[in-house]
């Protein structure tokens, strides 16, 4: 049922005035639907009532009520603090994030670049792998050459030799350097059987490439034993065979990069002194780093006396080598003399006999104990020689040498300051003496020079050997093998004798240099009656 006392419009009007009453408007018609007078007293006078100015029907606050104006800015100046506040936290949650994110990125990143996953553990080695170690010293033969740097010993004592190795003609090509070279530092040249030195003492500790050209003069012969055993295990890396593996105890030991080639470490004990190129005491561990075609990059091995070795071949850097002098030169292609090279060689006598003489200078790399030098001259006319002689490892003292007909006679001099001086002249008359010498090791090159020019000429077969050059003269280099071993006869294109060579029991090369030309009087003036 309806209610009769309010009707609908009446509701509305109440409804109405409940929302302005809400928004803060409170209108003079409100009065009569509460059911009293509107009051007439003043807006001032009455109690609990704000004064407040309605314009248009609204509430004009900038007009009065400024205790409430003021609240309501208080109000929303908090509101608009506490949004901003939460925007902040909003913002700096947000780049906290971020930047998390972004070093979590820049770890990932890092992390996956130098990950490297967990290496295999070594194994034993594969027949494959066998295979190839058995083949290894093959192949460095067949490739002929490499580059090489040696490391021995560690510390104060390091010796470091960089050059290069000839297998296949056995020779190697060094500079000796590192802290511990002592008196090896300076150049090396070396064959399985004999070391040739050229010292400097001065050079920096610090090992660089030898010149690609030797120097021709300084040579000598060395027994330095603390570089045996490396020349030893650097000619043994290469064979004409393959090696029997079938008494190795090996292992692969894992995967490396050498010279940007991936090669497999190969860990070798075995049975033998010296096999699988080792050259490391029985029962010593070696590593090799080959690669899938089996060439050796790098070995490291501990030898007795020396410690830690390690040797690195550069296999892209394979000059020619060229042998010094002492060690008998470039091998060159020997074969028979042509017709030109065989008038020439019947000649040399008689071309000798008419020159008559020459200027020689002798270098004999006899032993590691005896290098001799000298000077003098030498007729073939008479048949003599006379030089002053020089032992660099002696005391310094020159030996003064005859030879007339088939007699030998020194006389031991005062030292001398170096050995380029020439023999005085005239000869001494006296004190000459035979017997046992520390330099009879020059006498078989002289006499085979004064041989030389008999009318019969040098016994044996000769064969050319290669061409050569000395002091700009073009010349063959012909060799004769007689009883006593080979001789080589370097004869220019006039067929004048310009070198002659002997092997010394050392195994090195004894040259004698001749300058053809007039020569004094070789025997001492006669005695005055």
């Amino acid at each position: 049922m309806k209610n009769s006392s309010h009707p609908p419009s009446d509701n509305r009007r109440h409804r109405a005035v409940s929302r302005r009453h809400r928004a803060g408007i409170t209108p003079p018609a409100a009065l009569k639907l509460a059911g009293t007078e509107p009051d007439t007293r003043p807006p001032a006078a009455r109690p609990g009532v704000r004064r407040a100015v309605v314009t248009g029907g609204l509430l004009d606050l900038a007009a009065g009520n400024q205790p409430e104006d003021e609240d309501l800015v208080e109000a929303t100046t908090e509101a608009d603090d506490t949004r901003r506040a939460a925007t902040r936290r909003r913002r700096l949650t947000l780049t906290g994030l971020a930047s998390v994110a972004a070093i979590s990125a820049v770890m990932l990143v890092a992390t996956l670049v130098t990950w490297t996953p967990a290496a295999p553990p070594p194994r034993e080695l594969t027949p494959g792998e066998r295979e190839r170690l058995a083949a290894m010293r093959v192949t460095n033969y067949r490739e002929v050459r490499a580059g090489l740097h040696v490391t021995a010993g560690d510390g104060a004592t390091r010796t470091d030799l960089l050059g290069w190795v000839d297998w296949a003609r056995g020779l190697t090509y060094l500079d000796v350097g590192g802290p511990g070279a002592g008196a090896l530092r300076g150049l090396a040249q070396a064959t399985p059987t004999v070391l040739v030195v050229r010292p400097d003492p001065t050079a920096v500790p610090t090992p660089a490439m030898p010149p690609l050209v030797p120097p021709t003069g300084g040579w000598r012969v060395s027994d330095q034993r603390g570089i045996e055993p490396l020349l030893k295990l650097i000619f043994t890396l290469a064979a004409d065979r393959p090696d029997g593996v079938d008494g190795w105890v090996g292992r692969w030991v894992g995967q490396d990069r050498v010279n940007g080639e991936p090669v497999d470490i190969l860990e070798v004990t075995t049975p033998q002194s010296g096999t699988a190129a080792s050259g490391a005491p029985d029962a010593a561990p070696v590593r090799y780093w080959v690669d899938p075609a089996g060439r050796l990059h790098r070995m490291a091995a501990e030898l007795a006396g020396i410690g830690p070795v390690a040797v690195t071949l550069n296999r892209a850097d394979r000059p020619t080598l060229r042998p010094v002098a002492a060690l008998g030169g470039r091998p060159g292609l020997p074969r028979a003399l042509t017709a030109a090279e065989r008038n020439r060689w019947r000649r040399l006598p008689a071309r000798l006999r008419a020159v008559g003489g020459a200027k020689v200078t002798l270098t004999v790399p006899a032993s590691a104990a005896t290098n001799l030098r000298g000077n003098g001259w030498l007729s073939w006319t008479t048949g003599d020689a006379y030089l002053g002689v020089t032992d660099l490892d002696g005391n310094g003292r020159r030996t003064l040498v005859r030879h007339h007909g088939r007699k030998i006679t020194r006389i031991d001099g005062a030292a001398t300051t170096g050995s380029s001086a020439r023999p005085p002249l005239p000869p001494p008359k006296t004190g000459w003496r035979t017997g046992a010498h520390r330099t009879q090791a020059l006498d078989p090159l002289v006499a085979a020079a004064l041989t030389a020019a008999r009318r019969d000429g040098p016994p044996g077969t000769a064969r050319r050997i290669r061409g050569d050059t000395l002091a700009g003269v073009t010349v063959d280099v012909v060799q004769v093998d007689t009883a006593r071993g080979p001789l080589r006869y370097w004869v220019d294109k006039r067929a004048t004798l310009r070198r002659l060579e002997l092997p010394t029991r050392a195994g090195a090369w004894a040259q004698l240099d001749l300058a053809p030309g007039r020569v004094p009087p070789l025997t001492p003036p006669p005695a005055k009656r």
